[in-house]
Formats: structure tokens, C-alpha cells, sequence
């Protein structure tokens, strides 16, 4: 391939990618020059991918001298240079709902593309994530080790000592973040769209995820900045968006630390187009609620402690769901260790997972309780120390689901594991050792069975962990206990 002028091709594939023609091809190139200098009309290009030469005229920037080389202006340039193939976000809305009246799924598939079309969904740093499946006795686990994330750039922090703090946007999850600058304690935004939806009597924003775990992973956003609550009218809602995103399941994280997820301030949900383990578990254990005869219900074979709704009628399905929360919220069970209240600070709550299968919803309850005590400070319903090792941040919606959010440290980590299991030499953190030695012991492990020894063994660690986070046990004791508490709601 013959090379090019940079600048020029870059200005002919935002032609190419957006709503731009080639008349607007003067302005363009001046609006581009007054972001990376003069001078980058003397570079020249091989490539005709929008992305790379994205990333070739920030290097340009950063030679001509208007951005400083740190991650946060290189990502902050990069958005701005790939808002030019974004529309405005009135039409980006006005689009999407028109073309929502002819087909729903079309109008959802075209912003998912347009979100990656811009980088907003960073999909080159997704693809570093470390994924895989495990066996388990719940069935396949997925296993991901996040990569994707950059880490902090230690100009960005020594920078942000000297940036005066501020309010906007509140946080990552606002409405005020389409089209925000960034700095460098707060990614870029430019390039950022949120559709605009209707739920009860609110309008809710809909985008994706810059750094997605799975398939079309996306969040819907309050629309105001207020705090997290799982009540009757988050079932509503739940059942309200798989309604009108077919094909996307809809949950919630929990609403109180430890249990809870990341972000704990702003009313959010999480969706996208993804069937999780938790989805493909089976009933083991068939319920019948008093008066709620139009809805199926079960007990869930999971480590964690999940109740199944599924019927037709979603007023039903919020009625018992609410009266499930109602109920869970004041329930204790001191023969294993389920208090609602410590001196009046509530424990309980519930993560709700919605989906709707042709015209059935089904909506998970999956009980959970935050309470701490001195053998276990980090919570006793939180991974335990023996697996803090591999895994000590809380377990939020996704890793409810079944599928595992490993931190970066652990690939070099399991590196050094890995050349411990085959008697390299290594230099194998003290935390993991006793785990490998007792993986010695129960396999003959050489260079070409290492790795996936390695694999099944970290889907053992992730089912202990869901485990640990199960408020009724897999033993009789705790099935017993789960039977008390569904007998407490009221059935049949």
C-alpha cells in the first residue's frame, strides 16, 4: 500500500464513516489542524483504518507539541478527533427512534456500531482480556482477568495534585458526561452519546460501556444523581427495559456496600446481549407462592441464593418480588448466621436480574447480606480468606451471574505460578503458594496440561467465592434454612 497523506485520509475515512461529504472536506482538515498543528500536514500514512490513524495524528500532536504525553491527552485528543464521525446528540436520538418504530433491533445494533466506530467502546483494549470457561459443578463458569483498563499514568496523578477539584460531572455515570472534555483524573467523553428512553414517568439514558465484560454490555442511567435503591420499583423498571430492548437481559447491583457493586451513588442498571451461567442453571427446587398462581417459582442450583420468578403477567411478578424484598429485608435466621439489623443498620437486600424470553419474563432474586464480624471483617457473605488471594473485591451483578472479574495483578502472578507447577524457577508470590502446592498434589502437571490445570483450578476458586457469597449454603443445613425463609414469605 502506497503511502499517503495522513491528515488527508484520515478527513476521507470520517467521510466515509459519517454524515460529512466531500464539500466539507476544506473544513475538516482545518478543524483537525487546530487539534494536532500545522505541521501534521507533512506526514504521510499507510494505513487506511480509521482507529490507526486516530492514534498517528495524536503521535503527530504530541510532536508538534499541543498535547502532553501523558494517557489522559492522548485519550482526550483521541475523542475529540473521533467525534467528527458522531452526529450531535439530538439526532443521534432522533435516529435511533426512528429507525426504533420500523425495527427495534436494527435501531440498537446501529448505535452499538457507531459506539465502536468512535473508540467509545474501547474495543482494541477489550481484546486484551484474558477470557475462558471452567467446569464447575453449577455448570460452565467464564473467567475473565481485566486487562483492559489503563493503568493510572503517573503524570496524570502527579497532575491531578494540581488540578482544583470540581463537581462536573458529578460522576461517570451523569447525563452531563456526553460530550465532557476530560482531564486527567476524568476520562474523555466527547465522542459520547446517550440515548434517551422513557421509563415510568422519567427519562432514563441508555449507552454502552467503554470497557465492556461481555456482549453489548450497556447501563441504563437515572436522571438524576441520586443513590442506588432496590425497591418495588426497580422490579418495575427491570421489566419495563427488557421490554423495550429485546434481547437484552437487565439487573441491578445490590444497594448497600460489600454486596453492592462499584458504583453505589448513582441509580443505574447494567444490560446486554449475553446469556450468563446463573441464566442456564436449573431449578432444583419447584415453589409455589400463596395467591401468586400465574407465577413460577424455584430455588436456582447456584452457590449463591436465587429465586426464579417466570409468568406473563408483570404485575404479578412485581407483586411477589416486592413481597420476597419486603420480607428478606426483616428476616434473621440466627441458626446461620442471618441477621437483617445490627443496631439498626440493615443488611439485607437483593440483586435483581430480569430477562424476557418470548412473551415470559423471568426475573432472579438473588438474596444477599453485608453483615461483617470479627472472623470475617471483610464481610462474612464476601470471598473468604482463603481465596482473597485470587479474588477480594466484592461481587457485584456480573460475577452474581457467573462470570468472574480477576484483577490485572494477576497475570504476571499466575505466571510465576505457572513456572512453580513445573519446577522452573520462578518467584511465585507468597499468597499463592500453598494454593499451589496443593494444585501439585492433585495432578501430574507438565508444560503441555499446565495451563488449563491452571484454568479449572481458578473456576474452583470463582465457585468458592460465588459460595462464600451465598447466604444459604449447599449443605442440608443451609437448604433447610433457605425452606424456612421461602415458608416465611408464604406458600402454598
Amino acid at each position: 500500500m502506497g503511502k499517503k497523506n495522513l491528515v488527508e485520509e484520515f478527513i476521507t475515512q470520517i467521510i466515509a464513516n459519517s454524515a460529512f461529504t466531500e464539500l466539507d472536506r476544506i473544513y475538516l482538515r482545518n478543524r483537525i489542524l487546530a487539534l494536532v498543528g500545522d505541521e501534521a500536514l507533512k506526514v504521510e500514512t499507510t494505513s487506511d483504518n480509521l482507529l490507526d490513524l486516530k492514534n498517528e495524528l495524536i503521535v503527530a500532536a504530541q510532536n508538534n507539541g499541543l498535547i502532553a504525553n501523558s494517557n489522559s491527552a492522548y485519550d482526550i485528543l483521541g475523542a475529540q478527533l473521533l467525534n467528527f464521525i458522531v452526529p450531535r446528540p439530538s439526532i443521534v436520538n432522533q435516529k435511533f427512534w426512528e429507525s426504533y418504530q420500523l425495527s427495534p433491533q436494527k435501531a440498537i445494533a446501529d448505535f452499538y456500531q457507531m459506539s465502536k466506530a468512535s473508540d467509545y467502546i474501547k474495543t482494541r483494549a477489550i481484546a486484551r482480556n484474558i477470557y475462558f470457561t471452567a467446569e464447575s459443578k453449577y455448570g460452565d463458569l467464564e473467567i475473565t482477568i481485566n486487562l483492559s483498563k489503563p493503568e493510572k499514568d503517573p503524570k496524570d496523578i502527579a497532575a491531578a495534585r494540581y488540578k482544583k477539584t470540581v463537581s462536573y460531572p458529578q460522576c461517570q455515570l451523569c447525563m452531563e458526561n456526553e460530550g465532557y472534555l476530560g482531564h486527567s483524573n476524568y476520562p474523555a467523553r466527547t465522542n459520547h452519546r446517550i440515548i434517551r428512553f422513557k421509563l415510568g414517568n422519567e427519562t432514563w439514558g441508555f449507552q454502552y460501556s467503554p470497557y465492556a465484560y461481555f456482549n453489548e454490555h450497556c447501563i441504563f442511567l437515572a436522571p438524576v444523581h441520586e443513590k442506588m435503591k432496590i425497591s418495588e420499583q426497580t422490579f418495575v423498571n427491570l421489566l419495563e427495559i427488557v421490554s423495550k430492548f429485546p434481547g437484552y437481559f437487565a439487573g441491578s447491583n445490590a444497594d448497600l456496600p460489600i454486596v453492592g457493586g462499584s458504583i453505589l451513588a448513582h441509580e443505574h442498571y447494567q444490560g446486554g446481549r449475553h446469556s450468563f451461567p446463573m441464566e442456564k442453571a436449573p431449578i432444583i427446587k419447584k415453589l409455589s407462592f400463596a395467591g401468586f398462581s400465574d407465577v413460577e417459582a424455584g430455588i436456582v442450583k447456584w452457590p449463591m441464593s436465587v429465586i426464579r420468578l417466570r409468568g406473563q403477567n408483570q404485575k404479578s411478578i412485581v407483586e411477589l418480588a416486592n413481597k420476597i424484598l419486603r420480607k428478606w429485608q426483616n428476616y434473621s435466621d440466627e441458626k446461620v448466621d442471618i441477621r437483617a439489623f445490627t443496631e439498626h443498620i440493615p443488611h439485607h437486600t437483593i440483586t435483581p436480574i430480569a430477562r424476557l424470553h418470548d412473551r415470559t419474563y423471568e426475573l432472579d432474586l438473588v438474596l444477599r447480606d453485608n453483615q461483617t464480624s470479627a472472623k470475617y471483617p471483610d464481610g462474612i457473605f464476601h470471598p473468604h480468606p482463603a481465596v482473597q488471594h485470587i479474588k477480594k473485591e466484592n461481587i457485584g451483578l456480573i460475577e452474581v451471574m457467573g462470570l468472574a472479574i480477576f484483577p490485572p495483578r494477576l497475570k504476571p502472578e499466575l505466571l510465576e505460578v505457572k513456572k512453580y507447577l513445573l519446577d522452573q524457577p520462578n518467584d511465585i508470590a507468597p499468597m499463592h503458594l500453598d494454593w499451589a502446592r496443593n494444585i501439585k498434589t492433585k495432578y501430574q502437571i507438565n508444560s503441555a496440561n499446565v495451563k488449563k490445570v491452571l484454568q479449572r483450578e481458578l473456576g474452583l476458586v470463582f465457585a468458592s467465592v460465588l459460595a462464600d457469597a451465598g447466604v444459604f449454603k449447599q449443605t442440608t443445613e443451609g437448604e433447610a434454612a433457605f425452606m424456612r425463609f421461602v415458608n416465611a414469605v408464604g406458600l402454598n
